[in-house]
């Protein structure tokens, strides 16, 4: 039988990892269920991109914050399961939440903590006959490497914050770089915006792409047929790569359809507080997908969010409990920890200075 946990936390994302590792500052088990093959959550859109607004940290790559994150998070060896989706949350006649995925598995836990971001993100996709084949060639719905399109003629689709960040990112590295959007004024920070209509990058507003014409093989995207929609004007561009970028679906089914009637907001935030707290006792919510009065919606609100969601659950499961834990530098549970981490810095210094 499954063993039920203290915390069960749905979502491996910023939040979800932070709030693993917490678990473990208040004793308590924990366990994460992420849908996706690896943790790291939305981060994974941005795997080369440079992140400096966490705090205490310089500025590091999407991959190197996920890779810290999840070592961080691994600290008190929560269970962690990948590749199951959550389809169902309630709670049985023993006030304990089932938490069943589509495999049929079924998680008892004596709290929930919900960190799972936009939901379950897909690309939304290009709505092109065919162009389902070139998903394994050069059609892209993410950019992985910025190397990869080293000198490679790109066509950009999409007018977001997303799409803008990768043909800035690619102009220098690129060949060549076009953006096409269906739209005329792009919903994009405006800095991003005037550094791209600044660079060498061409822009073609108010177009769509309409066919997609492959090479001798069939395999590989050869050209990309466009047309504006107010002037019909048609260009076509030769390509070696095609990124699209539309926005994401959101998934949260299991949450708007729960029977313990979770309180959204706008059809897709869950209506908490300040201190992480639903509408649903025992239930929790941290990162993108809690909203409150002064939500702060960046990595650092999330780990905030996280550290009030567990102390929550800890209050919630022992009453008496202290509403908050020791730092992290004065708390016993890091003693050994510490000790050997010291040792060998120590150690390390001693080397240098023998040298």
């Amino acid at each position: 039988m499954i063993e039920c946990k203290d915390v069960t936390i749905i979502g491996g994302g910023s939040a979800g990892l932070y709030a693993a590792f917490y678990c473990g500052m208040r004793d308590l088990s924990a366990r994460i269920i992420e849908f996706k093959s690896e943790l790291g959550g939305k981060v994974h859109v941005y795997p080369e991109k440079m992140i400096w607004d966490v705090g205490g940290i310089p500025p590091l790559t999407g991959a190197q914050l996920i890779a810290q994150m999840e070592a961080q998070a691994r600290t008190f060896n929560p269970e962690i399961i990948l590749n199951e989706k959550v389809t169902k949350l309630e709670k049985d006649d023993e006030g304990i939440f089932v938490v069943t995925t589509h495999t049929g598995h079924k998680y008892r836990s004596r709290t929930v903590i919900l960190a799972t971001g936009g939901g379950i993100i897909e690309p939304v996709k290009l709505d092109v006959d065919g162009a389902d084949r070139f998903e394994n060639t050069n059609l892209h719905y993410a950019v992985n490497s910025l190397e990869a399109f080293k000198d490679k003629k790109v066509v950009i689709s999409g007018g977001g914050d997303t799409a803008i960040d990768w043909a800035n990112e690619l102009e220098p590295i690129a060949k060549k770089v076009s953006l096409v959007y269906r739209g005329e004024a792009f919903k994009a920070m405006e800095a991003h915006i005037k550094h791209l209509e600044a660079s060498t990058a061409a822009i073609y507003k108010n177009t769509k792409i309409e066919q997609l014409i492959a090479d001798a093989d069939g395999t590989t995207i050869e050209v990309v047929i466009t047309r504006n929609h107010q002037t019909g004007e048609v260009v076509q561009f030769e390509v070696d790569d095609l990124i699209i970028n539309y926005g994401y679906d959101r998934e949260l089914k299991f949450i708007k359809e729960s029977p313990l009637q979770i309180k959204l907001e706008q059809d897709f935030f869950v209506c908490g507080s300040a201190n992480s707290e639903t509408n649903v006792s025992g239930l929790y919510a941290a990162g993108d997908i809690l909203s409150f009065d002064g939500k702060l919606r960046l990595i650092a609100g999330a780990y905030n969010d996280a550290a009030n969601s567990v102390n929550q659950a800890k209050l919630y499961l022992n009453p008496d409990a202290d509403k908050e834990i020791y730092i992290s530098s004065h708390n016993s549970k890091f003693d050994k920890k510490n000790r050997e981490l010291l040792s060998h810095l120590y150690q390390n210094e001693t080397e240098k200075m023998m040298k």
